[in-house]
Formats: C-alpha cells, structure tokens, sequence
C-alpha cells in the first residue's frame, strides 16, 4: 500500500476504485486545507518548473491555476475578481513581456 498524505482532486478516490483499488481519504476542516492547498500550490509550481516540454508546462500551469480557483474561494473572492485585480495591475504597472530585468536603482 502507498501512502501519500497529500490534498488530491475531487474524483481522485472515486478513479482509484473504478480501477479496482482501495483508497483512505479523509475531508479536511478549512484551517487545514488552506494549508494544503498552499503546499499543493508549492508542489505544482515545482512540477511545473520541472516540465520538459510545451504539452507538459500547459498540463501543470492548469493544476496551478485550478489552485489559484480554490484560493480565491478560500480567501472569499471568485476568480473574477482576481483577474479584475490582474488587469488592474497590468494598467498599474504593466505584465512581464517586454522580459525586463532590473538591475538597480539610485534614489536622489
């Protein structure tokens, strides 16, 4: 038996025993997912970073935008809002394609 202590999709336990496993799961209290969705967060993020090609960085940036779904339920916003903050940020301030790389500043 494997054991595997993590926060998994919601159709995760009900996969493993169509194939003919067994699984132990338990629903987490709020206190506690929050925290497991911020190391799954953590953990897709490295997988992402990890990727090897186009097909497989797409595949982990859609786990970590699903995060990114749950955390502004947790934090009480829809995914909405936050892409109205993103955009508000980008007029603000701008994206990352111009690929620029600050070096250093000297305040007068």
């Amino acid at each position: 038996m494997q054991t595997f202590n993590k926060l998994v999709r919601d159709k995760i336990p009900e996969m493993i025993e169509r194939n003919g496993g067994k699984c132990k799961f338990k629903k987490l209290d709020k206190e506690i997912y929050i925290k497991e969705l911020r190391k799954k967060f953590i953990e897709e993020m490295n997988e992402y970073l990890q990727s090897k090609n186009n097909n497989e960085a797409i595949e982990e940036l859609a786990d970590v935008l699903e995060i990114i779904h749950s955390l502004s339920k947790i934090h009480g916003k829809s995914i909405e809002e936050v892409e109205k903050a993103r955009q508000q940020k980008l007029l603000d301030r701008g994206g990352f394609n111009n690929m620029l790389y600050l070096i250093e500043v000297e305040n007068n």
